[in-house]
């Protein structure tokens, strides 16, 4: 790593706890008391069945969703730790920045223009100058793999290509906690594999703390160092991907068998919800 990327590394090395983080809508309780602490250099993967709270606890830490309880602070502990809930927006979207699901498909923009709406809390209120801008969004380009694109229009660009030029965008931002939802969603293998690699860059070789929700429990084996599970809005477990992924826990938790075994090429952990059809062998049989 350069001078300069090891000093924004040591920059960006921000911490995110969250505590009792209880969340309603219309008056019904549907996360629980739940906690998550995202660490520097640590990749934190959510994941839980749909309905568990995945997404919300994910939303609420950023601020986009409102908790009815809990606290959130930005470097407990630390010179310069903060009660994230009374930050102003923008000095909290210096430190935390989200991909959300979904996000449209600009048009009439180029790559380089999506990818500086990153550097908005950087700006002053009528878009001020922003000397260390051009930077950062040539670092995150970079980052990214997209920097061959930065002068495309973004329409044109495929699925995966956009999905990086996103995160190139939250890379803009210098925050030291990243928070991805779901960012696999619709994205053909050689994609989802290539963003989940970048995930872990980030974390090995720029100190950023990245939460993520995933649904593909291999995926979440594969690149996180902790994994939280969570069921009907609590957290059930929260650990090392070998602690967690428990196959008694994860038949409990998804309502169908789960079977768990290690890959003998890789030595990953990996997962198979069993139904009926796949201990019948002699449908795949033929006949001479």
């Amino acid at each position: 790593m350069s001078e300069a990327l090891a000093e924004t590394a040591r920059r960006r090395g921000h911490e995110l706890l969250a505590e009792g983080v209880t969340v309603a809508y219309d008056g019904t309780d549907v996360v629980h008391e739940a906690t998550l602490a995202l660490r520097p250099g640590e990749v934190t993967a959510l994941v839980g069945p749909n309905g568990s709270g995945k997404s919300t606890l994910l939303r609420t830490v950023a601020r986009l969703q409102r908790a009815r309880s809990g606290t959130l602070a930005i470097d407990p502990g630390r010179e310069g730790a903060a009660d994230g809930l009374a930050l102003s927006s923008k000095e909290f979207a210096r430190r935390v920045a989200l991909m959300t699901q979904s996000r449209p498909t600009p048009s009439g923009l180029r790559v380089r223009d999506v990818v500086e709406f990153g550097r908005y809390p950087y700006r002053g209120r009528w878009g001020g100058a922003d000397p260390d801008g051009a930077a950062a969004v040539d670092l995150a380009l970079t980052l990214t793999g997209v920097a061959d694109l930065a002068e495309r229009g973004a329409e044109h660009l495929s699925g995966g290509q956009l999905q990086r030029v996103w995160l190139a965008s939250c890379l803009a931002q210098e925050t030291g906690v990243l928070l991805l939802d779901e960012p696999t969603t619709y994205l053909d293998l050689r994609y989802q594999v290539e963003l989940l690699d970048l995930i872990r860059d980030l974390a090995d070789d720029h100190s950023i703390a990245v939460g993520v929700v995933l649904h593909d429990l291999d995926q979440a084996a594969a690149v996180a160092d902790r994994i939280v599970l969570l069921s009907a809005g609590r957290v059930v477990a929260d650990g090392a991907p070998a602690d967690v992924l428990d196959p008694e826990r994860l038949t409990d938790v998804y309502g169908i068998r789960m079977d768990v075994d290690t890959d003998p090429l890789t030595g990953l952990l990996r997962t198979r919800a069993v139904g009926r059809h796949h201990a019948r062998p002699e449908r795949h049989r033929t006949t001479s």
